[in-house]
């Protein structure tokens, strides 16, 4: 049976579910998609296959709106809820089934593996879900990724020309977006392994704990296995990564106490504006914007942990002096936090020559180390030029924790949060973070993230005497003072299937 890809069928084998002729660039018949569906043929592959993934319970309602639209133009088994099935599971079985085609020598199963594509709809926690999953497969060729914003941050879409704002979920908007996602150009990242270890405390916790519900990315930050080449006896390690940023201070406990809050009343978060105004309301009430007056100085980081730095790969170790007054920290890989505000900005040529900054690059191995003091301290970033206190900028950092510093912290990746108890008799609780290797995003204009093999991509602005008068401060203030994720760990394929062809 010949199955055409028109646009003009509309029956359940394979097409789209609506007369809708366009679209039959990203309709992936049914037989490609399910490894139990009769194999039929196919005239012509889809130029742009998608394999679209969407939080439900993102966005208020928009999540769930957006699932049916998505349906309603596409196959609807290649929209995905991520409430109903996880994303290793999918891409598990779709590649599997890959290699069962390509074997039998199907020519539309080899042209829909090499030119697909994975759209996630959702906030920056589903966003990184998803890249945690898709870096774990370690494909020789893996599928680039285009980000809907869902959430209330939305760093990871802003920084490749997504936009912040939650999209309408109208059929237009929904082709609007398909045809920038065909247009859009790959775009490489790095990404970065975190491990966290500590000695088995004699009493006491030490799990991480997630605001009442845990958030998709600590699904790859998680204590290691008994048997996993990183355990050692006698400690408790866990492990992770990310792609935007990690975060640890006051701006970390701000985080979890809105997800906290979110989970409690979920009703009251219906929408971005609202949430984004709570969010801030928040602030107030932990005392963001007082901070030497109800954050505990126990807490600033230089009295938390010491924090040792290498600058490049095979370089030494080399303690990096943190200003006293520092109360949250943040390592930034991208150039959009806390809602598209960018805490490094762009060093002026004195910076590059003096302490070797360079712009910031989504791939360049190097992660930028930025420090605030409080909320008043992050609102310079509205301002032309602003930026946080420049820390530096490393190839690994480690942070040493004081013994009996704090009873814990708190910490965040890629916007989502945990609180962190800390051992009160270890002095050897650690968390390191390393380059790992780099995942492949779609990127659409205007694009904030910027390459370091991109000859346009300036090393530093010539002449930012703005950012030499709001960076004085800063100085004052120095002088004085990878193994793999785990999103998908048990990801395995199954022995008939040769991985040869994958990686």
């Amino acid at each position: 049976m010949a199955v055409v890809m028109d646009g003009h069928t509309n029956g359940t084998n394979g097409s789209c579910s609506k007369p809708c002729e366009p679209l039959t660039d990203y309709c992936i018949p049914d037989y490609i998609l399910n490894p139990d569906s009769e194999q039929v043929l196919v005239d012509q592959a889809p130029c742009c296959p998608v394999v679209v993934f969407i939080n439900s319970r993102s966005g208020g309602q928009l999540g769930s709106s957006l699932i049916k639209t998505y349906r309603e133009l596409l196959n609807k088994a290649q929209v995905f809820d991520l409430s109903e099935e996880a994303p290793e599971k999918v891409l598990h079985r779709l590649y599997c089934n890959f290699e069962k085609l390509k074997s039998n020598g199907d020519p539309i199963a080899f042209q829909i593996q090499s030119n697909l594509r994975l759209i996630v709809a959702g906030g920056d926690g589903t966003a990184s879900w998803l890249l945690g999953v898709v870096s774990d497969l370690k494909l020789s060729h893996p599928p680039p990724i285009a980000t809907v914003p869902l959430g209330t941050g939305n760093n990871l879409p802003f920084s490749f020309g997504w936009g912040k704002k939650n999209p309408t979920t109208d059929q237009e908007a929904v082709k609007s977006f398909l045809g920038q996602v065909k247009k859009a150009r790959e775009m490489n990242i790095d990404s970065w392994h975190i491990i966290m270890r500590m000695r088995a405390p004699q009493e006491g916790p030490c799990e991480p704990i997630a605001p009442l519900e845990l958030p998709h990315s600590l699904h790859a930050f998680h204590r290691v296995s008994g048997s996993d080449s990183l355990n050692m006896e006698g400690y408790h390690t866990y492990r992770g990564g990310f792609w935007n940023y990690f975060s640890m201070g006051m701006d970390a406990q701000v985080s979890y106490e809105f997800h906290s809050e979110r989970k409690r009343n979920p009703e009251k978060f219906k929408n971005q504006r609202t949430n984004q105004s709570t969010y801030a309301k928040l602030g107030l009430k932990q005392g963001w914007f007082a901070a030497s007056l109800t954050h505990p100085s126990s807490r600033n980081i230089a009295q938390l942990a010491k924090v040792r730095i290498m600058k490049r790969p095979g370089g030494q170790w080399e303690e990096l002096k943190i200003p006293r007054s520092i109360r949250s920290i943040v390592c930034l890989n991208l150039p959009s936090f806390s809602g598209g505000l960018n805490p490094w900005g762009t060093p002026g040529t004195r910076k590059v020559q003096e302490r070797d900054l360079t712009a910031p690059f989504v791939d360049d191995g190097l992660i930028e180390v930025v420090g605030f003091r409080d909320a008043w301290h992050g609102l310079v970033l509205l301002a032309p030029n602003g930026h946080g206190t420049r820390l530096a900028q490393a190839h690994r950092i480690r942070f040493e924790f004081h013994k009996g510093a704090a009873e814990h912290t708190f910490m965040r990746i890629d916007g989502e949060p945990w609180k962190q108890p800390l051992p009160k008799d270890d002095d050897t609780v650690v968390v390191e973070i390393s380059h790992l290797r780099q995942v492949t995003m779609l990127a659409s204009d205007p694009c904030k993230s910027k390459s370091v093999n991109d000859p346009s991509s300036p090393m530093c602005c010539s002449n930012h005497d703005d950012d030499e008068r709001n960076s004085l401060e800063d100085e004052d203030e120095w002088e004085e003072g990878r193994k793999k994720f785990g999103a998908a760990d048990t990801f395995k394929f199954p022995d008939e299937v040769d991985v040869a062809h994958l990686s």
